[in-house]
C-alpha cells in the first residue's frame, strides 16, 4: 500500500471544499433578476407617454356630432401644428406631447365631419390649440388627478377673422385599481381621459357656431 510522499516545504495543496465553482452560462445568472426588473419598472421606473387614440372623441359623440355640423364647417377645418406639448421622460411620469394631441385632433374632427378628406382645394378654416396647462401630482401614490387646460383659436384663413377662441380646463381621475403596479401608467390615463373631455368641451362649441358666407380678400 503506497503512503503520501514526502511533504514539499513552502506549499499546501487545496482542500477539496475550496476547489472552483462549475462555470454557470450568463443567461443562467440573468433569469432570475429579469422579473425583478420587470416590476421596477412597472412600479413606476419607465415613462408611459400619452397615445393619441384615447385622447380622440370616442365613437357614442362622434355618431351625434356628426348631424350637427353647419354647411360652413363641413370638410373645411385644418389643424395648424399644436404647441405647448411635452415629451414623456424614458424612466418616469407621463406627458402629452403635440404630435400626440396633433393626431387626437386631426382625428376627431375627421371623424365628426370637420377636417376636409383632401389638402385641395385649400380649407376655409384653420384650429390652433396649445397646451396652457398640465398639472400633475409629484407623486402619485394612489389615485391621481390631472388638471389641463388648451387654448383653442378657430380663425378664417383668407381673412384672418377670428370665429372661436376659448381657453377650456378640466380635470380628470384615475383610480388606483386601473394601474395597480405604475403611477406612470395612472397618469397616462388621467392624461388620455382628460384630452378627451377637453376635445369634446371645444367640439360642441365649435359646432354651435354659425358663420356666415365666405369673403374674398379684397387686394
Amino acid at each position: 500500500m503506497a503512503g503520501h510522499g514526502p511533504a514539499i516545504p513552502g506549499f499546501d495543496p487545496p482542500p477539496a471544499a475550496l476547489a472552483s465553482p462549475p462555470m454557470t452560462a450568463p443567461s443562467a445568472r440573468l433569469t432570475p433578476a429579469l422579473p425583478l426588473l420587470a416590476l421596477l419598472c412597472a412600479l413606476g421606473g419607465c415613462g408611459a407617454p400619452s397615445q393619441p387614440l384615447p385622447m380622440a372623441l370616442a365613437e357614442p359623440d362622434v355618431l351625434q356630432m356628426r348631424a350637427w355640423v353647419p354647411d360652413a364647417l363641413r370638410r373645411q377645418v385644418v389643424v395648424a401644428p399644436v404647441k405647448g406639448g411635452l415629451e414623456t421622460s424614458r424612466w418616469w411620469g407621463s406627458k402629452v406631447s403635440a404630435r400626440a394631441l396633433q393626431q387626437a385632433l386631426e382625428d376627431s374632427l375627421y371623424t365628426v365631419g370637420l377636417k376636409p378628406q383632401s389638402p385641395e382645394p385649400a380649407s376655409r378654416f384653420e384650429l390652433q390649440a396649445e397646451v396652457v396647462q398640465l398639472d400633475q401630482p409629484l407623486v402619485p401614490v394612489v389615485g391621481v388627478s390631472v388638471a389641463i387646460s388648451v387654448r383653442y383659436t378657430l380663425y378664417e384663413r383668407i381673412t384672418g377673422q377670428i370665429i372661436y377662441q376659448r381657453l377650456l380646463s378640466n380635470v380628470s381621475d384615475a383610480g388606483f385599481t386601473e394601474a395597480l403596479l405604475s403611477p406612470s401608467e395612472r397618469l397616462r390615463i388621467a392624461n388620455e381621459r382628460g384630452l378627451q373631455t377637453n376635445i369634446q368641451m371645444m367640439l360642441r362649441e365649435v359646432l354651435a357656431l354659425r358663420p356666415g358666407p365666405a369673403e374674398r380678400a379684397s387686394g
